[in-house]
């Protein structure tokens, strides 16, 4: 697991969930789902670090 790709994925899901609200909040609905898909990219990118864990784990 790179700590980075994970760091940077867990800051993407952040950046997301202010968005989302961000958006709530002034009624943005574009903002909404910016912020919803952003959250969405964090989770695929923890799922890749997860995969390439089970990868390692299994090999070594």
């Amino acid at each position: 697991m790179s700590v980075e790709d994970r760091a940077k994925a867990t800051a993407k899901d952040i950046e997301g969930k202010v968005q989302e609200a961000g958006g709530k909040l002034t009624g943005d609905r574009e903002a909404q789902v910016k912020g919803q898909a952003k959250q969405a990219e964090a989770k695929v990118r923890h799922s890749v670090e997860d995969a390439k864990d089970q990868t390692k784990r299994a090999i070594g």
